[in-house]
């Protein structure tokens, strides 16, 4: 789960992390209201949106009035920024951060997440903060520090030293950015968070250490620790497909190509997935039933992908194991005759009743095309589309 960096910055206040003074604000006169209460002669006006980039697509000014905040807020709220995460189609801005302005001598890189070849959370510094960390990554990966930290043990203050010995801080730099990456890491751990990245990361000319922007992403699974994270989340931010899908308990996350994909279990999503490309084909989207999926649950999640404009033909590729087969096709067969289906769809069952699925199908009405393996189930579906 995404949440807005303002959102964020609240949160890492909580753990003492030192963060600029700021508000949020929905329109030019809360923008205006905003900066007057925060204070001083200069602030920045901040589209609040779920992608990086902001700042390039013209999401990110600094006024240094309170009348050019008002003239600021007003050209970024309502606008479509488009940013290299966003795609071509863009974010709507409905809403903004009005921060106050600070003296920065440096922009330095510090993120936290699970390092998945080690099973260990890991934080990752940089001396080049404000670029994307992937282009850092490869193009000068000497420039990444990594520090992963043993679960049995925690985050250890030598470790925080290392870390920001190896930015270059000093003094009293030195010493707030040792306790910034310690209340970084303690956040991160005790709100269940799958991403804790601060870009940039700035030292001022004061020698303080802020975070200048906020990405707190949190692992799905933990939220019901967390009721009050659940609270924060922006569904104008989400793709509305998978808004509609998490709403059955589906894990589904749209995908540029165009065959629908209705798969249990993550690893066979991920192969059915994988085959569709080399048969020349190009997913739509990941969706995995789950192992225990009902008539109910399949039914939902064939109308959610018929309703994706982009799906020219779809594969439902089923094990049945815990769930049965014959489940699986009574729910696609009441999907089908409750929403008009005018696309190929090509059905590979395997497992327990699938016999039954297969009489089940057959007796429908409805014209499926039935594979008997996944590599067949694949070239059918990507034939379908090219005829």
């Amino acid at each position: 789960m995404k949440i807005h960096e303002y959102q964020g910055k609240d949160i890492l206040k909580k753990f003492n992390v030192p963060v600029p003074k700021g508000k949020v604000a929905f329109s030019a006169d809360e923008a205006v209201q905003a900066a007057s209460e925060i204070g001083g002669n200069v602030w920045v006006v901040k589209a609040q949106i779920h992608a990086g980039g902001r700042g390039k697509g013209g999401g990110v000014k600094v006024a240094r009035s309170l009348d050019e905040v008002r003239q600021i807020a007003g050209q970024i709220l309502g606008m479509t920024l488009v940013t290299h995460q966003t795609g071509a189609e863009g974010k709507m801005v409905k809403r903004l951060l009005i921060e106050q302005g600070v003296n920065i001598a440096r922009e330095l890189y510090v993120g936290v997440t699970l390092d998945r070849v080690t099973s260990q959370n890991v934080i990752m510094v940089s001396t080049d903060g404000g670029v994307e960390i992937e282009k850092v990554a490869a193009e000068t990966p000497e420039k990444i520090l990594k520090e992963f930290v043993d679960p049995g043990v925690g985050f250890q203050g030598f470790q925080a030293r290392r870390l920001a010995f190896g930015l270059g801080l000093s003094g009293v730099a030195l010493r707030n950015g040792i306790r910034f990456l310690t209340a970084l890491y303690k956040a991160y751990e005790n709100m269940d968070c799958s991403l804790a990245e601060i870009n940039p990361l700035v030292v001022t000319a004061e020698g303080d250490v802020l975070a200048l922007d906020a990405k707190i992403n949190f692992d799905d699974n933990a939220l019901f620790r967390h009721q009050e994270v659940i609270s924060l989340r922006d569904l104008d931010e989400e793709d509305p497909l998978e808004v509609e899908a998490s709403k059955s308990n589906l894990n589904y996350i749209k995908l540029d190509g165009n065959v629908g994909c209705m798969v249990n279990g993550a690893g066979l999503a991920m192969s059915t997935m994988d085959i569709i490309k080399l048969a020349g084909g190009e997913p739509a989207n990941f969706l995995d039933v789950g192992g225990g999926a009902s008539a109910e649950t399949v039914e939902a999640g064939f109308k959610i992908i018929l309703a994706d404009k982009h799906v020219k033909a779809v594969l439902i590729n089923i094990f049945g194991g815990i769930v049965r087969c014959d489940r699986v096709a009574t729910g696609v067969v009441e999907a089908a005759n409750k929403v008009h289906v005018s696309i190929p769809v090509v059905v590979r069952l395997a497992g327990t009743n699938a016999d039954l699925a297969g009489e089940i199908l057959r007796n429908s009405g409805l014209n499926f095309l039935v594979a008997s393996s996944l590599k067949e189930a694949a070239e059918k579906v990507t034939q379908a589309i090219r005829s």
